[in-house]
C-alpha cells in the first residue's frame, strides 16, 4: 500500500478503511511518486527542439456532472487517496465528492490527472470559457487544496455565468513525490516547458546563466517535452479559454500577462509585477496565444488562507471578470472597453527574481 495513503486510512472507520484498502491495492494507480532525479548536469542548449507531439490526448467529455460511471469513481476512490493526505484542509469526503473524472491524461509517473468542467446556465448570454488551474508546481500544495474549495464554491453558486474547468493537480509526481516537489517525476519544471518562440535559446540560456542550473527550473530538454504540458498545451486549443487562471505559492501577489486590464486585488494579494519567462504558460497564453492569464501566487504554500481569505480572493476574481473581460465572437477572452497595459508582441524582460 502506497505510504501516502496510511494517513487517510487512519482517519476512516475500519470498513471504510477495508473498502480503501482494497482499491489501492487494485491495478490503475501507481503507488506514490518517488522523488525526481535530477537533471542532466550538460545544459540542454545543444539540443534542438523537437516538434510537439501531435497525438492528441484523450479528453473527457465536455462538461460533465458531478456522478461518474462507476469506473471513474473507483480511479476517483484511488486518486483521492493518494493526494487528500498532501492537502490541507481536503479531508477524503471532500475529493469523492469534487465531481473529479479522469481526463486520459497521465503524468509523467503515469498518475491520471483529473479535472472538472461546470457549464453556464443556457440563458447565460455569451458566456466566457475559464480554465483554472492549481498544483503545477508540487510542492504548492496550498495552490492544488484551494482549487478543490473554489470548485465546491462554484458548484454551489445559484447561476452559473461561465463554463468553468477546473484542474486541481497538474502535477500529481511532484505532489506525491518522497518530499513534495516543485518538478515533475523527471525532473522538469513544468512552468517552463511550454513551447514560447525562441524556447530553444532562450530556455536554456536562461536556466544556465541566470538560475545557475538550478534544478527546481530545469527546463526540460525540448518544450513540451513532458506528458503534463502537453496535455495542457492541447487542452488550451480544445477548450479555448477567455481566461486561464494559474494558482501557485508562497509569494502572496498577484501577476497578470495578455490582453486586458491588469487586476488590482483578490483579496490580501496585490498585483505585483514579476516580469515573463521562457517556457512560462504566463509568456506562453498571455503573449503568444493572446489569453488573459492571472496567476494568483496565495501567502504560503504549505498553510491555507483562512476561509473568509479564501472566500475574499474568490469573490474579487469574480467581479473583475464580470468588469474587466467579455467573449468575443472567436471564443477568446476581450478586455472590456480597455486595451492590455501591455504590448502583445514583445514580452518585456523578466527581473531576477524567480518566484513561479
Amino acid at each position: 500500500m502506497p505510504l501516502a495513503a496510511r494517513g487517510v486510512l487512519t482517519a476512516v472507520a475500519p470498513r471504510a478503511a477495508v473498502v480503501i484498502a482494497a482499491l489501492l491495492c487494485s491495478p490503475g494507480l501507481p503507488a506514490a511518486a518517488a522523488a525526481p532525479s535530477p537533471p542532466p548536469s550538460s545544459a540542454p542548449a545543444s539540443q534542438p527542439p523537437a516538434a510537439p507531439s501531435t497525438a492528441p490526448i484523450a479528453s473527457q467529455p465536455a462538461f460533465p456532472s458531478a456522478s461518474q460511471p462507476a469506473e471513474h469513481s473507483a480511479d476517483l476512490s484511488r486518486w483521492c487517496a493518494q493526494v487528500v493526505p498532501r492537502l490541507p484542509r481536503i479531508d477524503l469526503r471532500h475529493c469523492l465528492a469534487s465531481g473529479l473524472a479522469p481526463t486520459g491524461a497521465h503524468s509523467r509517473k503515469q498518475v491520471p490527472i483529473f479535472s472538472r468542467r461546470m457549464a453556464a446556465q443556457r440563458e447565460a448570454p455569451k458566456p466566457l470559457r475559464i480554465l483554472l488551474i492549481g498544483g503545477m508546481h508540487g510542492d504548492e500544495l496550498t495552490s492544488s487544496a484551494v482549487v478543490f474549495e473554489w470548485m465546491k464554491l462554484q458548484a454551489a453558486a445559484p447561476r452559473q455565468e461561465y463554463h468553468w474547468h477546473f484542474v486541481p493537480v497538474l502535477n500529481p509526481d511532484g505532489l506525491l513525490a518522497a518530499s513534495p516537489s516543485r518538478v515533475n517525476g523527471a525532473g522538469v519544471d513544468l512552468n517552463r516547458n511550454f513551447p514560447t518562440p525562441g524556447w530553444n535559446k532562450e530556455a536554456p540560456a536562461w536556466w544556465t546563466q541566470k538560475t545557475k542550473r538550478d534544478p527546481r527550473r530545469y527546463p526540460g530538454k525540448t518544450p513540451l517535452s513532458e506528458p503534463e504540458s502537453r496535455w495542457l498545451h492541447q487542452e488550451i486549443d480544445r477548450f479555448t479559454p477567455d481566461l486561464v487562471v494559474s494558482v501557485h505559492a508562497p509569494f502572496g501577489v498577484l501577476d497578470f500577462d495578455g490582453p486586458a486590464p491588469a487586476p488590482e486585488r483578490f483579496g490580501n494579494l496585490r498585483m505585483d509585477r514579476v516580469g515573463v519567462y521562457p517556457g512560462s504558460l504566463g509568456n506562453y497564453g498571455g503573449y503568444y496565444k493572446h489569453i488573459p492569464v492571472v496567476t494568483i501566487e496565495l501567502a504560503n504554500a504549505r498553510q491555507m488562507p483562512s476561509p473568509r481569505e479564501t472566500r475574499q480572493i474568490w469573490d474579487d476574481m469574480q467581479r473583475w471578470v464580470a468588469l474587466n473581460l467579455v467573449a468575443r465572437p472567436n471564443g477568446r477572452g476581450a478586455a472590456a472597453g480597455q486595451a492590455s497595459e501591455r504590448s502583445h508582441s514583445t514580452p518585456p524582460s523578466a527581473p531576477h527574481r524567480l518566484p513561479f
